[in-house]
């Protein structure tokens, strides 16, 4: 795989692409969102481990950065939080141009993707990714805490099939296990069926999350062949 970093647009990313990459071959793309206080390299590291073969990834970077604590935020409440430079766009403005962006550069096509994030982007994905179906054939959602529930639901789409890998470890000490749960409960209670497991590690990506979001990925978003 080779890697390339994208930088001027509506968000600096990581562009990670298979060995005999052409543009224009309609590759599925997988975009995920980093965690609070990460970056955009943060996540890069799984896109070998979930499949190296079938898929162009895209990691982009939080736009609000945190002073005196290095790496970047999703949300610009935080405390250290720095407004980016710039036209004054909102996070959602920033992720619908990335993810142009990105879809253009790599010749696939809307709808031919899934959105996906850890911690701070997990709750960013299920906000971002639940009113955009028609964009995101998936969401891949990795101990996160999902604060927008309330304002989310009543804008939910009637189409409620959207296939949600949703993950959380029983030992995590940053995001509690409950709120996986509440993410679960939310999600079934409003309609949709996502596939959940619990795991006995800490905030963090193991192997046995890869091993269980590899035949997802390919069941709901088929590499290409």
């Amino acid at each position: 795989m080779k890697a390339e970093v994208i930088e001027g647009g509506a968000l600096d990313y990581v562009l990670v692409m298979p060995d005999g990459f052409t543009p224009g071959g309609a590759w599925p793309l997988v975009l995920m969102l980093h965690g609070f206080g990460a970056n955009m390299y943060d996540l890069a590291n799984l896109a070998p481990a979930i499949d190296p073969d079938g898929y162009v990834y895209a990691f982009p970077n939080a736009p609000y950065r945190l002073m005196g604590m290095g790496g970047a935020s999703w949300s610009g409440d935080r405390p250290g939080a720095v407004e980016p430079d710039g036209p004054q766009l909102t996070v959602e403005e920033r992720l619908e141009a990335v993810t142009s962006e990105v879809i253009e550069r790599t010749g696939t096509t809307t709808g031919n993707a899934v959105l996906g994030g850890f911690s701070q982007g997990a709750g960013l994905t299920l906000r971002h990714g639940l009113l955009r179906p028609e964009t995101f054939r998936g969401l891949i959602v990795l101990s996160g805490f999902f604060r927008d529930a309330d304002a989310v639901r009543p804008n939910l789409p009637a189409d409620r099939t959207q296939p949600i890998f949703l993950v959380h470890g029983r030992q995590d000490p940053v995001v509690d296990i409950e709120h996986g749960r509440e993410n679960k409960r939310f999600l079934e209670e409003n309609g949709y069926a996502p596939e959940y497991h619990e795991y006995d590690m800490p905030h963090a990506v193991s192997p046995e999350v890869i091993a269980n979001l590899q035949p997802w990925l390919h069941r709901v978003l088929p590499p290409k062949g």
